[in-house]
């Protein structure tokens, strides 16, 4: 019997649509899912491909080539240590799994010391483009074992989305540095996604913009230095109309966002490690505060907003993509800073530039300014900073006059505007050569005796405030 080269367990959206690229790029697939259904209907539908179905997962793995590679989408959490558990009775010393979900790297480091001990390799591997991206190329991060990251990257290569000869698939560092990666991919999308959600929120409420024109506004953004994946998106969201009931579907979609997890995660490991997210948590806030409807309806018919201002003018519109783009660039800063403040706890010597480089393609946060933090990253790999580029912070000196002109229209007008705030006041403070901290510790000294440092001399210091 003829062995599969590539094993993949779940078939849902993502696993189902890997294991058609891979097909795609000549290699033979051995699925398994754990309710039939899935691996029966996928066998029926595509019948024309090297892909062979099984219902057991001795079968599965008794159809594969050895050392075997096999790819686990299963949901993140309990079902993919169950999946191993039940799996490797069947497995030999030197198989790979990898596991393509969005699993927290603190679980995929331990999976990775676990199976090592028992003679297997395990690769963490973030995968983002969502369905299209699976099927058409999506940008792979991968982490683990370097000897089991070559074994298996002529695949991810082949089926990785590419950017002219560059495919956006790479090795990212070893145990959870490819699920950390991608963690932090999906922070910058949170916020990139409520930037833009902002922006949208400015020009519906002050200039009264009907989608139609917001469609105008956002695919001409789309032609400049805002060009991006969620931008070009946006525009055609615009364009959609409700069939049933007439008008445009974006004005009847509910207001109460979903999440998975890994921006909450983000926020939450960015407070553990000291690196500063304050865009990306805020956009994680504003999705748990949308999900408080009935409150926030509530509260609208209680809480007093701004008196109606007169409208300003439609240079508004330009003001508003100049404060989006000097958002965004702080919200890929504070990214940037979370990955360099793991990489050198965890000792993963990650690239920068190579995350830049694979972010550009198949990925939801790709856009066409990535190439400036590829190319800030090859010219000085130890950039303490984004804001520290000279393409970067000449961007924030130009911009921010508009930026802060947008915040206070905003403000003034009662929309909130989370993101824009906050990465203004993450660029604010970390721009001040002396924040009102020394107040602060004074504080702390006088509740609790927790000492404080002083400018003028050296030493450790406490102060009996009061007799």
């Amino acid at each position: 019997m003829k062995k599969q080269q590539i094993g993949v367990i779940g078939l849902a959206v993502m696993g189902k649509n890997l294991a058609l690229n891979i097909a795609d790029h000549g290699y033979s697939v051995a699925v398994y899912n754990r309710t039939p259904d899935k691996t029966n209907e996928l066998s029926k539908e595509y019948g024309d491909k090297d892909i062979m179905g099984f219902n057991s997962l001795k079968e599965f793995a008794n159809s594969l080539d050895t050392p075997r590679r096999i790819i686990l989408m299963v949901k993140a959490g309990e079902a993919v240590d169950d999946t191993i558990h039940k799996l490797l009775p069947y497995l030999d010393k030197g198989d790979i799994l990898m596991d393509g979900g969005n699993s927290y790297y603190l679980d995929t480091m331990r999976r990775s010391k676990e199976l090592e001990e028992k003679g297997f390799y395990y690769l963490g591997t973030g995968i983002s483009g969502g369905e299209e991206g699976a099927r058409k190329g999506p940008a792979i991060m991968s982490g683990g074992a370097r000897e089991a990251y070559d074994r298996f990257e002529p695949v991810l290569t082949a089926i990785s989305a590419k950017v002219g000869q560059d495919a956006c698939s790479t090795y990212i560092g070893e145990n959870g540095a490819g699920h950390f990666v991608k963690m932090v991919h999906n922070g910058i999308e949170y916020a990139d996604m409520q930037l833009i959600s902002e922006a949208y929120s400015i020009m519906k409420h002050v200039l009264g913009l009907s989608p139609e024109q917001l469609h105008d506004i956002f695919d001409q953004w789309n032609q400049g230095e805002l060009n991006s994946y969620l931008i070009a998106i946006t525009a055609k969201i615009f364009q959609k109309k409700d069939e049933p009931g007439g008008g445009y579907l974006v004005d009847k979609i509910l207001d109460v966002a979903g999440q998975k997890g890994t921006g909450k995660w983000t926020g939450q490991i960015s407070l553990d490690l000291g690196a500063p997210t304050p865009t990306i948590t805020a956009a994680v806030y504003e999705r748990y505060l949308s999900a408080m409807k009935e409150e926030r309806v509530t509260a609208n018919r209680l809480l007093r907003g701004a008196d109606t201002l007169k409208q300003k003018p439609e240079e508004l519109i330009e003001s508003i993509r100049k404060a989006l783009y000097a958002s965004k660039i702080c919200a890929y800063a504070q990214g940037f800073g979370l990955l360099k403040n793991a990489s050198s706890l965890y000792h993963w010597n990650l690239s920068y530039s190579e995350i830049a480089k694979i972010f550009r393609g198949g990925c939801i946060i790709r856009a066409q300014f990535l190439n400036q933090i590829t190319l800030a990253y090859e010219k000085n790999p130890e950039l303490k900073n984004l804001l520290f580029e000279d393409y970067f912070s000449g961007i924030l000196n130009n911009y921010q006059k508009e930026w802060r002109e947008t915040i206070t229209t905003a403000i003034n007008y009662g929309i909130p505007v989370p993101g824009f705030s906050s990465s203004l006041a993450y660029y604010d403070s970390y721009r001040s050569a002396e924040l009102p901290i020394n107040l602060l510790q004074a504080q702390r000294d006088f509740f609790g005796a927790h000492t404080y440092e002083r400018k003028d001399k050296e030493g450790i210091f406490h102060t009996q405030w009061e007799e």
